[in-house]
């Protein structure tokens, strides 16, 4: 089934999910930008740089597969959220000692991982049910 035969809601969805998940790739690089230090040279402030986008390097690896086959690229995408999720709660816990912090900072950067990988999941099978719809 080509793109231009979907439905428009399945478009959106597809879409929806890429957009989502690009925007979360977004978010995660800013961190990076905290590795810069003026007390190093220009070459040690892009190799900081450089390592802390390996996480947005990776997701964007990720994005990649879930473009070309939903399914799998959400069911991954549903994963590392989950993951993150779990990561980031810990970490965060203690540190600052406090749930209500933690549980924001998860829901700040691990839902929309999660999020996406299930509207991921959707559009595929909705573009199934459509393609299946069609061959009859």
């Amino acid at each position: 089934m080509t793109f231009d035969k979907m439905k428009t809601s399945t478009k959106v969805l597809i879409w929806t999910a890429r957009i989502l998940f690009i925007l979360v790739i977004l978010l995660i690089s800013l961190f990076a930008l905290d590795s810069f230090s003026p007390e190093r040279s220009f070459w040690q402030n892009a190799a900081a740089f450089l390592v802390h986008l390996i996480p947005s390097i990776i997701l964007l690896a990720v994005l990649i597969i879930a473009w070309k086959w939903e399914k799998i690229g959400g069911i991954i995408v549903v994963f590392v959220g989950l993951a993150a999720g779990i990561f980031l709660f810990i970490f965060n816990y203690k540190r600052n000692h406090s749930v209500a912090t933690s549980i924001y900072v998860t829901l700040t950067i691990a839902m929309p991982l999660v999020l996406a990988g299930i509207l991921f999941i959707t559009s595929h099978y909705r573009k199934k049910k459509e393609l299946s719809g069609v061959q009859q």
